[in-house]
Parts: structure tokens; sequence; C-alpha cells
């Protein structure tokens, strides 16, 4: 796995962003940013490297589309995460404004 490069194309305006996954090159156009392109699919790749380390030597019948759905898996598992992470916190967060406004209330009345 090689990893990301750019690629220009004769539009100036369209970004492609290309991948190597397995020896085998993959371009997509980003309609985003083209940097946040970049950081997405350079995320995939690390996570499929790291996936493929850990499986190593473990077992030889082990597919690529079997790595890619771990690695997709562990993306996943980390965005679930992530999202509980942050609505735990909005509701801390609310909660603690709430009972803020409730004392500053009390005490200007």
């Amino acid at each position: 796995m090689d990893g990301i490069r750019d690629d220009k194309t004769h539009n100036s305006s369209e970004q492609f962003v290309t991948i190597e996954l397995f020896g085998q090159p993959y371009t997509f156009r980003a309609d985003a940013e083209a940097q946040k392109a970049k950081e997405v699919a350079d995320s995939l790749v690390k996570e499929v490297t790291k996936v493929e380390g850990q499986i190593s030597g473990k077992t030889s019948n082990i597919t690529k589309q079997t790595i890619l759905i771990l690695a997709a898996l562990n993306i996943v598992n980390e965005n679930f995460e992530l999202k509980k992470n942050h609505s735990d916190f909005l509701h801390d967060v609310s909660k603690r404004t709430t009972n803020l406004i409730r004392v500053l209330s009390e005490n200007v009345q």
C-alpha cells in the first residue's frame, strides 16, 4: 500500500484522489475539499494497513475483501463511539447549562 496522490485532470477545477490498496490504485473525484478527501482516504489506507498487520501470520487464507470489511467495521465502530461520546457530552452540557440558568435565576430574584 503506497498511499495517496493528487491527480490533476484537463479541467483544473476537478480534484481527484488516488489511493493504493493491495497494490491496486483506486481513483475517485473529490467533491468536497481535496485536503479533506485526502485525509479520509489516508485514514482508510492506515486502517487497512493496521488490519493487515494484525492478521498477518495468523492465517494465510484471509482475502482482501475480508481485510477491507474488517477495516470498515473498525472505522464504523470508532464512528459510533465518537457519536455516543459527542451525544453524552452535549447532554451533560445541556444539563449543566439548565442548572446554571436555574441557579442564576434564583439568585437574581
